[in-house]
């Protein structure tokens, strides 16, 4: 993997921070052509097995798309023809697959580098809406119960362990519930597809059933719900979690997360009972210290720059009566006393880039506090709906 090509720690995503600053009148165009340039460096990675929105191909259009330059366009186009290919090579892999009846890798759906994720770069970029349609389509196939050791589970049950390959410790794979990973990801995605209008049949069934699932594992008081991060095939049949109490209020698997995925489901279902636990849940997270007092970090992938995004994204999507815009004047607060504490506001280079450096925590509060977030960045967080 070549960290020039990486969207998560490398090149585009610092890139991606500095095209945001020279939009807003804050930086210059020559920041932006050098991190460019280090990105093109090398030959760009189009390996289907390799990449996806968050590695190679993908993860440099996107920062170029964003960027939003005509000098970028004849490369922009050139990786569209990858990415349209490596995307069609994919599905008929996937769609092989569930015909042979087998379990999905975490990497064939999920958001970093998956197939739902090739989805956002299509939707982002625009003019793809046929090949956007076959990958709800595979979604769809991808919600439908299977059976396997005359257990019924759902058809996003990989046989990855958590760590995104096959373990000893998860024998029987796991099922996933986070945005980054799990199947929030397809849930969310097919939710922007449905608001944007593209649909293909079983879609509004399909987020029903990711949301009935997310129901059936709710856990916590009626006023402080909260979701595992993963299950093994044990907590499945037997219905008993291993955890005790919510994990990392985080974006990438905690409840933060979820819990925006929830209210896009909402939202495009018109599901009004459904929005509003989805978004009582996430006050009820935020207002929890002992949640709060798990971020170590001020990381955008699961520190505090993500679950300051994450409330910033659901308060501005949130239904009468809400108290998360309120709230998001101390998150703030709270992100910087960190900052000052931790001294990341003085990162190296080397801890720069957009997921767990300083791009991502530089680029998380540039909208203005309480307001409805402007640049579409985090499009690739599928956050902005």
């Amino acid at each position: 993997m070549r960290r020039e090509q990486s969207l998560y720690s490398g090149a585009p995503g610092i890139a991606l921070r500095h095209s945001a600053d020279a939009q807003a009148g804050r930086g210059g165009w020559e920041a932006v052509h050098e991190w460019v340039t280090a990105m093109v460096r090398h030959p760009v990675n189009a390996d289907p097995d390799t990449c996806g929105l968050f590695e190679g191909a993908p993860a440099v259009a996107y920062a170029l798309h964003l960027a939003d330059r005509p000098s970028y366009a004849p490369a922009l186009e050139t990786l569209d023809r990858h990415i349209v290919a490596m995307t069609r090579l994919r599905l008929r892999a996937a769609h092989r697959r569930i015909d042979r009846e087998e379990f999905p890798r975490l990497r064939e759906y999920d958001l970093i580098s998956g197939l739902t994720g090739l989805g956002v770069y299509l939707l982002t970029r625009g003019g793809h809406d046929t090949l956007l349609l076959e990958i709800l389509c595979y979604l769809v196939r991808l919600t439908e119960a299977v059976t396997a050791d005359h257990d019924l589970l759902p058809g996003w049950w990989t046989g990855d362990g958590p760590e995104l390959r096959p373990s000893v410790e998860w024998p029987d794979g796991h099922c996933n519930l986070g945005l980054a990973h799990g199947i929030c990801g397809p849930l969310a995605f097919m939710a922007i597809c449905m608001r944007r209008g593209l649909t293909v049949p079983g879609q509004a069934r399909a987020i029903r059933y990711i949301c009935t699932t997310l129901d059936q594992w709710c856990l916590g008081t009626g006023d402080r719900p909260w979701w595992p991060e993963t299950l093994s095939r044990r907590e499945w049949k037997t219905r008993v979690p291993r955890r005790n109490g919510p994990g990392r209020p985080s974006w990438c698997y905690g409840t933060p997360g979820i819990a925006r995925a929830r209210q896009l489901a909402a939202l495009a279902l018109g599901n009004a009972p459904l929005q509003h636990h989805a978004e009582a849940a996430l006050v009820a997270c935020v207002t929890d210290e002992r949640q709060l007092s798990r971020l170590t970090d001020a990381s955008l992938c699961h520190g505090w720059a993500g679950l300051v995004r994450t409330v910033q994204r659901t308060a501005a999507d949130a239904g009468p009566g809400s108290t998360l815009g309120e709230l998001l004047p101390g998150l703030h607060a709270r992100m910087r006393d960190h900052l000052e504490q931790s001294g990341l506001h003085r990162s190296a280079p080397r801890a720069a880039g957009l997921m767990e450096g300083a791009a991502g925590i530089h680029l998380t509060p540039l909208d203005t506090v309480g307001a409805a977030p402007i640049s579409r960045w985090d499009a690739c967080l599928l956050l902005c709906g």
